[in-house]
């Protein structure tokens, strides 16, 4: 079989991105819009700060704050929605409820108004709660027999210890106490728009859009305030915890480390660190214990950015007999990185993924809506997105050097390992100190 060497890559183009244009508006509402023509559709994303929300109560109110209001119910909102081929969905987590949508552009009126509609007067029927609270709870009891569920949770818990990011699901019997005027009480203290920030994304003008927002969101208010959330505290690595699953066939394997928010000048040298370590296929740890040695399918690290504090979590499912040896590893690669330079080819490498990530993730309408709204929720505009790949084409190997001594030691990792203890703690007591607790303690 004739082998053919691949083609080089091309240059990197210039990221081409639109103007924002943005106002804000009496009642204290961020409206950015921008203009993307590609094709007659709009992306709406409304972000309402959210921080310190009672959990069970901000996570039951974005499961049924479309199930109707005053004057309309869910089926004939989602009716409406559909007549302009739009729809809306919510969600909420520590930092933030978001509201996202999606329609025809000449349905952009509709659909505001039908989000100003949920936004003044959702009003959480009785049967509606209900239901989503029953569905929940099975959601919930269905996760927490997950290993991917228990062992997040474990690590959280030994990241964050008594901040509000800690515990990110309720317990059922939590969710079985909210009830609808909870929901409508907790709705007037946080869903206000002093502090929200409504973006637009599509084939649409930019001054009719931001025009169509004040005449359907500019009576929109609120008395409340958002819960301020407190920095995230250091890190503090300690012995290893080791959450005993007995019986179970594999481990997962969990390092949280620290990170710095993207602003920080640190931040595009770190990006290109954590994927010369394991950020994407052909990584070193990835090499490593995945293709090199089998130890799992799809290891994978990844810097999770907040309000309140940024870090990078590694992580891994492995066979139980080879807990030890995949951890050892695992050690072994951040250590590498943390002392030596990655190659040249390895950080050109890197840079060419992360430079072309970012232009396929802005390359839709949605992906584009999504960046922006990750970025608006963090005080940026989109053209910090610029300014950060000027960054990580401009970084050395010497940068990349300095952000993995500084942030992907071994000694900085928080280590959390779910799986059977009576297989897996003697391998892992041999790597350093383990203290083992029951899952779900």
């Amino acid at each position: 079989m004739t082998v053919r060497t691949l083609p080089p890559l091309g240059p990197n183009r210039k990221l081409k991105l639109p103007r924002e244009v943005e106002r804000t508006l009496p009642n204290g509402l961020t409206v950015i819009v921008l203009r993307r023509p590609a094709v007659p559709l709009v992306e709406l994303r409304l972000w309402v700060p959210f921080g310190r929300a009672h959990l069970a109560r901000g996570l039951m109110m974005s499961q049924t704050l479309l199930s109707g209001t005053e004057t309309m119910s869910s089926v004939q909102l989602a009716a409406e929605l559909q007549k302009v081929g739009g729809g809306l969905s919510c969600g909420a987590d520590s930092d933030r409820l978001m509201i996202s949508g999606t329609g025809l552009s000449t349905g952009l009126d509709r659909i505001l108004e039908l989000l100003a509609e949920v936004l003044t007067g959702a009003s959480y029927p009785n049967d509606e709660v209900a239901t989503e609270r029953a569905r929940l709870i099975d959601g919930i009891r269905m996760a927490q027999s997950q290993p991917t569920h228990l062992v997040r949770k474990a690590l959280l818990k030994r990241m964050y210890g008594k901040h509000p990011y800690a515990v990110q699901t309720p317990e059922p019997e939590q969710v079985e106490a909210v009830r609808p005027a909870a929901l409508r009480s907790l709705h007037a203290a946080r869903v206000r728009p002093a502090g929200a920030i409504l973006l637009l994304v599509g084939d649409v003008q930019e001054a009719k859009a931001l025009d169509a927002v004040e005449r359907a969101l500019g009576d929109w208010t609120g008395d409340g305030a958002p819960g301020e959330l407190p920095s995230t505290p250091p890190l503090e690595p300690g012995p290893l915890l080791l959450v005993d699953r007995p019986d179970s066939v594999q481990s997962s394997v969990r390092l949280a480390l620290p990170a710095v928010p993207r602003t920080h000048p640190d931040h595009a040298a770190l990006q290109l660190a954590n994927l010369v370590f394991g950020g994407y296929f052909s990584s070193r740890w990835v090499e490593n214990i995945r293709e090199d040695k089998g130890y799992t399918y799809g290891p994978h690290s990844v810097i999770e950015h907040s309000v309140a504090g940024s870090s990078l979590v590694v992580a891994a499912e492995v066979a139980t007999e080879v807990t030890g040896p995949a951890l050892l590893e695992t050690i072994y690669e951040l250590g590498r990185l943390a002392t030596l330079p990655p190659k040249e080819d390895e950080l050109e490498q890197a840079r060419q993924y992360a430079l072309g990530t970012l232009q396929l993730g802005i390359s839709t309408q949605a992906g584009l809506a999504a960046v922006a709204s990750a970025y608006a929720g963090s005080g940026l505009r989109l053209e910090f997105l610029a300014e950060h790949a000027a960054r990580l084409a401009k970084a050395t190997r010497d940068d990349v050097a300095a952000a993995a001594a500084s942030y992907l030691a071994p000694s900085r990792a928080v280590t959390v390992v779910l799986g059977d203890a009576g297989q897996v703690e003697a391998p892992l007591g041999v790597l350093g100190p383990v203290r083992t607790e029951a899952a779900g303690s």
